[in-house]
């Protein structure tokens, strides 16, 4: 061969793999339930909220405070009529508590000397329906539903009150069921935590977000760890599956100093009948997961397959390790319906739609919230990255896919390959373990849009609160991601 056919065969293998680097992946085929995601359709209550507080922001305080106290009497009422034991999903008194606290939450936010009463009242309701619920099926929608709407549904009402006091004056932490237990404990951030609780947060980053709102149930929380606490030196360690590390175990100084805008601790019932048998279930769940986090490196797994162990998201550290004493968490399984949500989410890896998400294990019956720390610049925060995740959700149910910048995908492929060999080198590499490059940059495309949107929304806000003087309300920052989103489409085009 000459050096004429030389070059050309050295020139068509460059452009074979010049080709190879630009050629799209094959999109997976996914399957979302077949069911339909909860939505509340109640808009015009909501509107109606926002009228009777800005009417309350005018009355005196006094005539706003006898409504407020006539108000709880009623919710008083009809809590005392709830029965000691059992109640049935469906009774009509749950629907008519769950109307009293809406109704309470525009008074209070306007005399917001009255949210200790609110708050108190929004607890033992919350206790009474987890109480409740631990004799209903959750596997049935009505079930599910009254669930969702008074646990969820209370603490947003709770949160539009909260948030419309002018100064940081709420506490930090809110304590709620001290659930009694008797494995090895040490106080954490000012509570006494036991080996086995379980630890449910809320990030800062837009895929957080993405990850609360994006199942049937939208929520609050997007990662799931847990506590060990040794039972000779008292010692914490957070267990816990992180997209860049996989499994890893950290100090309780650094879990507590990575960014957060809000964390949840839950307990196992003692009533429990695996924790009768053995009070030390929870720390013996506790302690597998940390021998087997220690013992092996365990990647992250995107598909998000509890069922099979080898891989581990942050929902299933938890599931797996109390699969090991006998007790199945998430007794209300997790599941995204939406098809053009599990696109969404099929791009980004993710293979499995009934699954375990953070955010549902709080409607887990076996489980008591035992406190919550939480500021209302972290839950405004979270308002902020929920409104514009549910916004930018609307496209993906309209079917509009997830982009991504396509002539990065060489780029991406080369940061890939350096990626798996520092991973094999004991490194982290650019490209998480078990991301695609293609899902790589469908992240990254996702991210910067979700920043975009947030710094726009934060300037509607801005105007919003100039105009009219308080904090808009949640359906108003979905409002406002709206125009803000429609106004980012009319810039690209």
């Amino acid at each position: 061969m000459g050096h004429r056919g030389i070059w050309a065969g050295v020139a068509g293998i460059t452009g074979g793999l010049c080709l190879a680097l630009f050629l799209p992946e094959r999109e997976a085929t996914v399957a979302p339930a077949l069911r339909a995601p909860f939505t509340w359709n109640r808009d015009a209550l909501w509107r109606d909220l926002e009228r009777q507080f800005l009417a309350a922001r005018q009355l005196p305080t006094e005539q706003v405070r006898v409504a407020i106290t006539a108000n709880m009497l009623g919710a008083e009422r009809i809590y005392s009529m709830l029965p000691e034991d059992a109640m049935d999903a469906s009774d009509a008194l749950l629907t008519s508590l769950e109307t009293q606290l809406f109704a309470l939450a525009p008074l209070v936010a306007a005399v917001p000397d009255q949210l200790g009463a609110y708050l108190n009242l929004t607890q033992r309701v919350r206790k009474r329906v987890k109480e409740f619920s631990a004799s209903w099926d959750l596997q049935s929608e009505v079930a599910r539903q009254t669930l969702y709407r008074l646990l969820y549904g209370s603490r947003a009402a709770l949160e539009e009150a909260l948030l419309q006091v002018p100064t940081d004056t709420v506490p930090a932490l809110a304590l709620a069921w001290d659930e009694p237990s008797q494995t090895p404990s040490a106080v954490l951030g000012g509570v006494r935590v036991h080996s086995g609780d379980i630890l449910v947060s809320r990030g800062t980053a837009p895929t957080s977000a993405l990850i609360a709102r994006a199942s049937d149930f939208p929520g609050n929380f997007s990662h799931v760890a847990l506590v060990h606490v040794d039972a000779t030196s008292a010692e914490v360690s957070v267990i816990e599956a992180l997209i860049e590390h996989g499994v890893v175990v950290n100090s309780a100084d650094h879990y507590l100093s990575d960014p957060k805008l809000r964390v949840m601790l839950l307990r196992p019932r003692a009533d429990l009948p695996v924790l009768i048998k053995d009070p030390q279930a929870p720390h013996r769940a506790a302690s597998h997961a940390l021998r087997d986090a220690l013992a092996r490196a365990i990647p992250y797994d995107f598909a998000m397959d509890d069922k099979d162990h080898e891989r581990l998201f942050c929902a299933e550290v938890a599931s797996a390790a109390y699969e090991q004493v006998g007790m199945t968490l998430w007794q209300g399984r997790s599941r995204i319906s939406s098809a053009g949500l599990a696109r969404w989410l099929g791009a980004l890896g993710v293979r499995h739609f009934d699954t375990q998400e953070p955010t549902d294990l709080e409607y887990d019956p076996q489980l008591r919230v035992v406190a919550e720390w939480r500021s209302l610049s972290g839950l405004f925060a979270d308002h902020l990255d929920n409104a514009v995740t549910d916004a930018l959700l609307e496209t993906a149910q309209a079917g509009e896919p997830l982009r991504y910048t396509w002539y990065l995908l060489p780029v991406a492929r080369i940061l890939k390959m350096y990626s798996l060999a520092a991973q094999w080198c004991g490194g982290l590499g650019t490209i998480p373990a078990g991301m695609s490059a293609t899902a790589a940059l469908k992240h990254a495309q996702y991210t910067k849009t979700h920043i975009a949107l947030h710094k726009d929304l934060e300037e509607r806000v801005t105007r919003f609160m100039t105009a009219h003087g308080y904090r808009p309300p949640y359906w108003e920052l979905v409002r406002l991601a709206r125009e803000a989103r429609e106004a980012s489409t009319r810039n690209w085009d």
